[in-house]
């Protein structure tokens, strides 16, 4: 498995913000609770219609590299490269592969019910119940 080069994600993610802030007066921090402002970003975007190419390659790229690196900071994750994510960079987050740049494909796209916060926020309990105990096994012991 290769690594993508988390300086160019980095800095990519950095004129998400930058441009967030001079075109929406929208402040993007880092956090999670970020990413609520992000999506209201993504709903001004789609509302005068679908994006055409060039903005969708553009907004795909900035809003791929900041969700990614939200779940870095604040879930202490790693980029990564997978075969699943159709050439864009993946993020490993507790034993977990999220795909931010296809979730953010997706929103972009006006596809219904899909949140960069709620996918985000998710994140914990998707890896807490994929790495529990199988049902009707004792629980591991510390041993």
């Amino acid at each position: 498995m290769t690594v993508p080069d988390r300086v160019s994600l980095q800095r990519i993610a950095t004129e998400c913000v930058t441009l967030v802030a001079r075109q929406f007066g929208r402040h993007l921090d880092w956090s999670l609770a970020s990413l609520d402002e992000l999506d209201a970003v993504c709903a001004d975007l789609l509302a005068d219609g679908p994006l055409n190419a060039q903005r969708l390659d553009l907004w795909w790229k900035l809003t791929g590299a900041y969700t990614g690196e939200v779940l870095v900071r604040v879930y202490d994750g790693q980029w990564i490269t997978d075969e699943q994510a159709s050439g864009s960079p993946a993020v490993s987050v507790r034993g977990l592969t999220a795909f931010p740049f296809a979730i953010t494909h997706k929103i972009l796209r006006a596809e219904p019910n899909k949140s960069l916060a709620s996918f985000a926020r998710v994140l914990p309990a998707v890896a807490a119940h994929t790495h529990a105990d199988p049902p009707g096994e004792p629980p591991a012991s510390g041993e």
